[in-house]
């Protein structure tokens, strides 16, 4: 009874909006956005709900290639050290202003100052400038072939395009007005935290008129008048719903259920991300204990990947594979280079020994359980069991995950709120090598959270990126993984193939990311 009466509040909405007969889509994600801010956060969540809002000035297609968004196209001179970009006509904010030049330095400016392979590109350009509205020109130090690729990425967080206004906040604080220029605005007074995200086609988006519909590229058709995001904390529920028609997409059905889900002929089930999800257990190195290399170190010997994958995903290896390093499987930079630390027989007593030597001294450790995002619930669960039989005192905290996601940002220690370990995942496809995973950052308190501080890993990481040939970023990304293994940034527990589930009447599904333009219902 319950479960039917939060289904029905969380399909209300304003009759103003029913009473048009506008087209609905209704959506349910993993747990609600942290945040409307995806350079705040790197939430998945807000990721999403940045791709609705926002655009970009490349987009990646279905091999990962950056092609033009909202650029007419790029041209590359001296010697690969100065890119002149100019943007395509025609394209508004939802404010309507125009898109500038301006407004494209200032987020750039804004993304780079967190983005991981952003502060890549901002080390390598001596000048940003905008001379004249649809003109953007970066000088280069040093040819930086990538540059595309930086700008197209949908990792969190991406290089959204926001209006100058907004653009010029600290990126260390959170903007609240999501103004943007994408295909869909974001309905303010409709947005009930935890429970609700309401989008409208924006009228005045003027998409691409070339390219294949792929990813976050090509031309964004918006075929459905509002998108609703329903947030619904028990799975059971969110399959009855999608199983009824009351909504038309899931985001991460129960893994339980997917059989149920297959039999059924009104329901589509498929992978969107074929370089799956890599999980991460995230370590706090500001405080004690895993401040202490040693600490980290002592779980290796009795951390089992495929313990988290059956937590989390249950026997079905069709979804999850173990024995997965620090760039992902089955990509150029991914090697078995120190994988023995992980794939060797799981010694229990050998962590045990290895945290008796290492100076711990009982701290307690704080372990952030996120109780309405079961995959990650389910890794927290594994990891708390698994620290209390090496030995650690533990305090697992149960949290929703828009509070988990608010409360690692936090660098204070846990006797003022902060935590010692959280679980997350990451695209593979954002593991592709050294640059794009924010989690490899070894630079200290301006690392992604967490914190790790490495001079190894940053040491390699700008050799990676000066390498000659991809021989050398092969050779290259082999030491960072050695690297990384040993000064334990965090540590990987397995690769999740997780499905969509909607429903059959809907067709132009795009893959790479949840986005709702292409989409139409036959």
């Amino acid at each position: 009874m319950q479960r039917r009466h939060f289904i029905a509040a969380a399909l209300a909405a304003p009759a103003i909006a029913r009473a048009a007969g506008a087209s609905v889509l209704r959506f349910v994600p993993a747990a609600d956005m942290p945040s409307l801010d995806p350079i705040w956060t790197t939430a998945s969540q807000t990721r999403d709900h940045a791709f609705m809002v926002y655009d970009t000035l490349y987009g990646l297609d279905d091999a990962l290639q950056p092609q033009p968004q909202m650029l007419a196209g790029h041209v590359v001179d001296d010697d690969g050290k100065r890119w002149t970009m100019r943007l395509r006509d025609g394209m508004r904010f939802h404010d309507g202003t125009p898109v500038l030049a301006r407004d494209c330095v200032a987020s750039i400016r804004r993304w780079w100052a967190r983005d991981s392979f952003g502060q890549a590109v901002k080390a390598v350009t001596a000048e940003l400038t905008a001379p004249d509205d649809r003109t953007i020109v970066f000088r280069l130090s040093a040819p930086f072939p990538q540059l595309p690729n930086a700008l197209a990425k949908y990792s969190s967080p991406p290089c959204i395009i926001m209006p100058e206004r907004l653009a010029l906040t600290d990126p260390f604080q959170q903007v609240t007005d999501a103004t943007g220029s994408g295909p869909f605005r974001f309905v303010a007074g409709e947005r009930v935290p935890g429970a609700r995200t309401v989008y409208e086609r924006f009228a005045g988006y003027t998409p691409r008129g070339d390219g294949a519909v792929q990813g976050s590229a090509g031309p964004k058709i918006v075929n459905f008048d509002r998108v609703e995001v329903l947030v619904i904390p028990d799975g059971a529920t969110a399959v009855n719903a999608l199983q009824r028609a009351e909504v038309d997409f899931l985001r991460w059905p129960l893994t339980d259920l997917l059989p149920n889900l297959r039999r059924d002929k009104g329901v589509v089930v498929k992978v969107i991300e074929p370089l799956g999800l890599i999980g991460k257990f995230r370590f706090n190195h500001l405080h004690k204990p895993f401040d202490n290399v040693a600490v980290r170190r002592a779980i290796i010997p009795a951390l089992s990947q495929m313990d988290y994958m059956q937590a989390a995903n249950g026997d079905d290896t069709s979804l999850w594979c173990d024995k997965v390093g620090y760039f992902c499987p089955g990509t150029p930079m991914a090697s078995d280079v120190g994988m023995d630390a992980l794939t060797s027989p799981r010694d229990m007593k050998a962590a045990q020994r290895a945290l008796a030597g290492s100076g711990y001294a009982g701290e307690r450790t704080v372990v952030m359980l996120p109780s309405d995002f079961p995959i990650y619930r389910a890794m927290a669960e594994v990891t708390s069991d698994l620290l209390k039989k090496i030995g650690f005192n533990v305090d697992l905290q149960t949290v929703d995950w828009a509070t988990a996601m608010q409360r690692r940002a936090k660098p204070e220690p846990v006797e003022q709120g902060g935590w010692s370990v959280f679980h997350t995942g990451w695209g593979g496809s954002e593991e592709l090598n050294p640059i794009a995973n924010v989690w490899l950052r070894g630079n200290g308190r301006d690392a992604a959270p967490g914190w790790p501080t490495s001079p190894g890993i940053e040491i390699l990481r700008d050799a990676w990126m000066r390498a000659p040939t991809f021989a050398a970023q092969q050779a290259i990304a082999k030491d960072i993984q050695r690297q990384a293994f040993t000064d334990v940034p965090y540590l990987p527990t397995g690769q999740v193939f997780t499905p969509v589930a909607h429903r059959a009447d809907l067709t132009g599904v795009v893959s790479g990311l949840p986005a709702f333009w292409n989409i139409r219902r036959f």
